[in-house]
Formats: structure tokens, sequence, C-alpha cells
């Protein structure tokens, strides 16, 4: 079942999520519903809390990289294969030089600005079996991740922007939350208090 993604400016979104276990109520139909979900939206992650669900999971689906011919050819082979579901992740080391990406984010359609993270990353989490993994990630991998894992955190790519890019997107931003936009997907805009 195909959901609404939450928008920008819903208090779920900045939440800090919680652990679950293999016992948390349909996780299977969950994860189910929310790669249609991520799919319907044609995006390459989709955390919990974008579906309003202040739990420590997400999703990342970076095939759609793999065919980015920039990519030197052992990046772009391993993007083809990285779709997995991320449980109680953490992030146990960041190394490397900050680098900026265009990103953007389900929640916020129609905005993109550079971010900066560090390329390198190890990682711990559960998948949707619950048997733990420890891997290390590196460039759009590790990128997907930092941005989704953010989510589970209570964190937003706009987060990380400066005051002065803050500034410049604020009008986008509040049309968001305001529901003034018309998205290509199913999505659920906050219910903003009157004035």
């Amino acid at each position: 079942m195909i959901l609404p993604i939450v928008a920008y400016g819903d208090p779920v979104l900045k939440k800090v999520g919680v652990d679950i276990d293999e016992n948390y109520p349909n996780l299977e139909k969950l994860i189910e519903n929310m790669r249609e979900t991520m799919a319907n939206a044609h995006g390459v992650g989709l955390a919990a809390p974008q579906i309003g669900l202040s739990i420590r999971l997400f999703l990342v689906d970076a095939r759609p990289f793999a065919e980015d011919e920039d990519l030197e050819e052992g990046e772009r082979a391993f993007l083809a294969n990285y779709n997995k579901v991320f449980i109680n992740a953490r992030i146990l080391e960041e190394t490397g030089e900050e680098w900026a990406f265009s990103e953007g984010c389900l929640s916020i359609p129609n905005v993109r600005e550079d971010v900066f993270r560090k390329e390198s990353i190890v990682v711990e989490y559960y998948d949707e079996n619950f048997e733990k993994h420890t891997e290390k990630l590196t460039g759009l991998a590790a990128r997907v991740f930092q941005h989704e894992y953010d989510h589970i955190d209570g964190i937003l790519f706009t987060d990380h922007l400066t005051s002065l890019k803050k500034r410049l997107i604020k009008k986008k931003l509040e049309n968001i939350a305001k529901g003034k936009i018309t998205p290509e997907y199913r999505m659920r805009f906050p219910k903003l208090k009157r004035k």
C-alpha cells in the first residue's frame, strides 16, 4: 500500500526515533508498504518518520545512482545492488574529507541544496530478519545512508545549510508546510495552528 509522505513542518520529522525489536507489530508489512511508497515517489531512501512513525527504521534503494556514468565502475556496481533495510542503525565512525552533493528529500519536494558530509562511514544495523551487520560505506552509498540516518535522529538536510541558504529557501519551505504545492506523490501536510 502506498502511504502518504509526511511534509516538511510536521513535528514527527524533528523527533528522535526509538529502537524497535523483531516483535514490532506488522513489521514485514510496514517494510513492504515503505518499499512501495518509496518506489512510487521515485526516492532512493525513505525513513519511518517520513510516514509518521518515530522509530529507527529506514530503507535505501540506490540503484538509480548506478546509472550515473560519471561514477567509477566499482561504485556503480556496488550501487546497483544497494537496496537494503536498516533497523536500529548506528554510525560508529566517520572519516575522510567532507564533500558536497546536491541533496533532496521526499518530505521537501522540489528543494535541492548542496550538503557536506564525510566520504566514509562505518555503520552497524539490523536487517529485516534482525541479523546484525557492520559495514563500511563510501561515496554515494555513505551519503544516502547518512541522509536517511539523519531522519531517524530528527534531522533534515535543510538543518545542515548555512543561515543564508536557509533564508533563501524559507518561502519554499513555508509553502510546503502550508500544503501550497502540488507534489507528484501522496503527501500528508501538517495541521498548522490558526492565528
